[in-house]
């Protein structure tokens, strides 16, 4: 019954997005560990889940979500006992466009591309999350490529030439 109300999250959350390029938080049940036998039944049974987060989400909400399913099913069944704890956060990353950093990998994007860089959200984290949440400006911006962590990932090499002179005309100017 757990794994069905977080499926059930999961479908909520991608049916209602909130943010305007990475749509909408996701979840999903990662590992399930429990049981002694194929006999009986498990006297315990722990599940990880991965929450993935939009920019505005907070591990509070987040924890809250999962708790609610949680107190309906003990609702429904006395006795039934879990608790939920948050071990691992990595806020998400969001940068306006109007921020001075964007605007300026655009500009030089545009120029040396000949059209402005498709602006898009990924579902995964990244360090940028970490530098922004120091108080440091970035932004997310590579060459062209897919497969990222999989057995077959490639990048066009001549994206990551203009790439390269994308990121140092903007650092150039950004540093001063």
């Amino acid at each position: 019954h757990v794994l069905v109300g977080l499926e059930t999250l999961d479908q909520t959350l991608r049916a209602n997005p909130t943010h305007p390029q990475l749509k909408s938080g996701s979840l999903h049940a990662s590992l399930v560990r429990g049981g002694q036998e194929l006999s009986s039944y498990p006297e315990r049974c722990v599940v990880d889940v991965e929450r993935r987060t939009v920019p505005g989400e907070t591990p509070a909400q987040v924890q809250a979500q999962i708790q609610i399913i949680l107190d309906e099913l003990a609702t429904a069944d006395p006795a039934f006992k879990a608790t939920v704890k948050t071990t691992f956060v990595r806020d998400s990353f969001g940068i306006p466009e109007d921020a001075p950093i964007f605007q300026l990998v655009n500009r030089f994007a545009t120029q040396k591309l000949g059209q402005a860089p498709n602006v898009i959200g990924v579902p995964f984290w990244m360090d940028t999350a970490i530098l922004s949440a120091a108080g440091i400006p970035c932004v997310a911006f590579g060459p062209s490529g897919t497969g990222a962590h999989a057995v077959v990932e490639w990048v066009d090499l001549e994206s990551v030439a203009k790439c390269t002179e994308i990121l140092l005309e903007t650092a150039v100017e950004f540093c001063g």
